[in-house]
C-alpha cells in the first residue's frame, strides 16, 4: 500500500511539472541560436553588475512635516574673521521676538592675521569650488549627507608660517543657544552695551578711517555641529570697498533630522540671500556699517533619511532581468529564422524555374523537360 502511495504521489507530481524535459536526440543546436544565446548571457552578466551596483547603493528620502518644538534652544554655530582689531567690534544676537540681547558669552574674540597663508588659500579655494558645484548640481547634497563624519573640518587650519607680524584682524568663533524665533545676529563697531529699549554698540571712540568690515566666513551652521556637512555661507570671503559698508545675509533656516546608516542627527539647513551697500546718509543709504546676519526659523521640519533597496526586490529585478532577456532573444532569434527561410525559400524557387524548350513546329514549351536514364548518357 505504501508503494502505491509513493507511485501516486510521484505520477501526481510528474502531471503537474511546468518544465517539462525534451530528450536531447529531439533537440536541434544551430549556429545562429549559439550566437544569440552567447549575446544573451553577455548581455544577463552585464545588467546583473549594473543591478547590483544599483543595490549597494543608496538614496536619500525626504518628507515634510510642521515643526511643533518651539520651546528648545537653537544653536549657533560661528567662525567669522573680521579684519579689524577685536577691541574694535562687537558681536551680539538680538531677539526680534522678544526685543532683547542674546548674551554673546559662548563666542571668543582672537586676534588673527586677516592674509592667509599659502596652504590656507588653497583650501579655501577648493572649498568655494565645492560650493559652485553644489549650487549647480543640488544632487551632491546627498553625497554629503552620505558621507558625514567622514570628510574632515571645513575650518582653515591653523598658521604653520609662524609670521611675526601684529593680528590686524578679529576671529570670532564659538556658538551661542537662542529661542527658535527670528532674529540678528550681528558684528558691528563697539562692544554692545545693554539698553532698556534695546541695546547700543560703544562706537563713538573709533575712528572712521579704522572701519574695515572686509571678513571670511569660515563656518556658519545652525544645530547640532556635524563635521563634514558643508553650509551656504562656508569659505565666503567678502573685501569691503568703502570704511563704511554694510554687509547683509539674510537667511532662512529648515530644521533638519538626519537619518543615515552612520549618524543620527538634529540639524538645521539654510538658504541665504546676500547684500551690500555703502552707507551714505547725504545719498540716501542710511544704516550702520557692520555684519549682519538676519535668519527666520521655518515652519516646516525635514526628515532626510537614507534608504536602500530590499533584497526581496533585487531578486525581483534580477529574475525580470535574466526572463525577460531569455524570452526577448527567443522572440528575435524565432523571427530571424522564419523571415531568413522566407528568403531562402525565394532563392531555390528561383533556381527551380521553368525553361523554354523550342519544338519542331517552331512553337515553344514552358514544360520542363523529361529527364530519363537515356537521356543521361
Amino acid at each position: 500500500m505504501r508503494r502505491l502511495n509513493r507511485k501516486k504521489t510521484l505520477n501526481l507530481m510528474k502531471e503537474l511539472d511546468a518544465f517539462p524535459k525534451v530528450p536531447e536526440s529531439y533537440v536541434e543546436t544551430s549556429a545562429s541560436g549559439g550566437t544569440v544565446s552567447l549575446i544573451a548571457f553577455t548581455t544577463i552578466a552585464f545588467l546583473t553588475i549594473m543591478e547590483f551596483m544599483v543595490y549597494r547603493d543608496t538614496w536619500m528620502k525626504y518628507e515634510y512635516e510642521v515643526d511643533k518644538d518651539f520651546t528648545s534652544k537653537l544653536r549657533i554655530n560661528i567662525d567669522i574673521t573680521v579684519a579689524m582689531r577685536c577691541q574694535y567690534v562687537g558681536a551680539d544676537v538680538l531677539d526680534l521676538a522678544e526685543t532683547m540681547v542674546a548674551s554673546a558669552d559662548g563666542l571668543i574674540y582672537e586676534p588673527v592675521i586677516f592674509d592667509l597663508t599659502p596652504q590656507q588659500k588653497e583650501l579655501q579655494r577648493m572649498l568655494q569650488l565645492i560650493q559652485s558645484r553644489l549650487q549647480e548640481e543640488h544632487s551632491l547634497q546627498d553625497v554629503i549627507f552620505k558621507s558625514a563624519f567622514k570628510s574632515a573640518s571645513t575650518a582653515l587650519p591653523p598658521r604653520e608660517d609662524n609670521s611675526l607680524q601684529s593680528p590686524d584682524a578679529c576671529r570670532i568663533h564659538g556658538h551661542l543657544y537662542v529661542n527658535k524665533v527670528a532674529g540678528n545676529f550681528h558684528i558691528t563697531v563697539g562692544k554692545a552695551i545693554p539698553h532698556p529699549r534695546g541695546h547700543a554698540h560703544l562706537a563713538a571712540l573709533v575712528s572712521h578711517e579704522s572701519y574695515n568690515f572686509s571678513h571670511r566666513i569660515d563656518h556658519l551652521s545652525f544645530g547640532e555641529l556635524i563635521p563634514g556637512i558643508i553650509n551656504p555661507l562656508d569659505g565666503t570671503e567678502k573685501i569691503a570697498s568703502d570704511h563704511n559698508q554694510m554687509f547683509q545675509y539674510f537667511i532662512t533656516v529648515v530644521p533638519t533630522k538626519l537619518h543615515t546608516y552612520k549618524i543620527s542627527a538634529e540639524t538645521h539647513q539654510f538658504s541665504v540671500t546676500e547684500r551690500e551697500r555703502v552707507i551714505n546718509h547725504a545719498a540716501g543709504s542710511h544704516g550702520v556699517s557692520g555684519i549682519f546676519m538676519k535668519y527666520d526659523i521655518s515652519s516646516l521640519m525635514v526628515t532626510v533619511t537614507e534608504e536602500h533597496m530590499p533584497f526581496w526586490q533585487f531578486l525581483v529585478r534580477l529574475c525580470g532581468i535574466i526572463g525577460g532577456i531569455f524570452s526577448t532573444t527567443g522572440i528575435l532569434h524565432g523571427f530571424g529564422r522564419f523571415v531568413a527561410e522566407i528568403i531562402f525559400c525565394r532563392f531555390r524557387l528561383g533556381s527551380y524555374k521553368s525553361t523554354s524548350v523550342p519544338l519542331s513546329d517552331g512553337h515553344t514549351s514552358n514544360h520542363l523537360p523529361l529527364i530519363t536514364e537515356n537521356s543521361t548518357h
